[in-house]
């Protein structure tokens, strides 16, 4: 499906990922990542902050302990990284712009889910202070035997527990980690943020740069519940 003409679908399940996405909580993720290379007297790699986006907070520690020659440490700075993120979400919940106004919309006439990478209680516990928890039938995060991203596991089970076909839902993602993971599982993409240059333009069928996008406004109000 290109770009031009995903405007002209009507998906019949939506699955959301949270952070960066619904939950304005990648600048906790870094700042939970910089307090914790600063717990060990370390320094963050250059370009650390892309490479980490999205990753399970698990793998994350184990990509930090290496990168900075400490591989013993991999367990002891995942949670470091988990409380520390923790902290700041409870201190400061914030939904990311659009999110509310599309997650109220389509759940109108969709099964909404969601799949995320961090810990259940995490996710809940912020979409529940954002008033938005109520909109999902269903939540599946990473753990348990379902592998995160970018494994399909979570956007798989999502869509499976809203009983569509993963040809016939749309996932809505900000990390291109997010959106291997939902393109593997075989669902359509959203992509928010600014379109990438060569091939990771392609992990998604659409670009916005925000969930306010008047595109995507537009696409909801007319499009969805057909």
């Amino acid at each position: 499906m290109t770009v031009r003409n995903i405007l002209a679908w009507s998906p019949s399940a939506i699955v959301f990922d949270c952070d960066g996405t619904l939950m304005d909580t990648e600048r906790h993720w870094q700042e939970a990542r910089n307090a914790t290379f600063r717990v060990f007297g370390l320094k963050p790699p250059a370009g650390f902050a892309d490479r980490a986006k999205g990753v399970h907070y698990t793998e994350c520690g184990t990509l930090m302990a290496e990168e900075t020659g400490k591989p013993d440490l991999a367990d002891d700075m995942a949670a470091t990284l988990l409380a520390t993120f923790t902290a700041l979400v409870d201190e400061d919940p914030v939904t990311i712009p659009g999110a509310t106004a599309l997650v109220r919309s389509a759940a109108r006439h969709l099964p909404l889910a969601v799949a995320s990478n961090c810990p259940r209680t995490m996710v809940e516990a912020c979409l529940d202070r954002a008033g938005l928890l109520g909109f999902f039938s269903h939540v599946v995060v990473a753990g348990e035997g379902v592998r995160p991203k970018p494994e399909p596991d979570v956007y798989s089970a999502a869509v499976r527990l809203c009983g569509i076909p993963p040809n016939e839902a749309l996932a809505v993602e900000d990390s291109l980690t997010g959106m291997e993971s939902a393109r593997r599982a075989g669902l359509r993409v959203i992509g928010i943020g600014s379109r990438p240059q060569g091939p990771d333009a392609e992990r998604a069928d659409l670009w916005v740069e925000s969930l306010a996008d008047p595109k995507l406004e537009c696409w909801a109000r007319d499009r969805i519940g057909e």
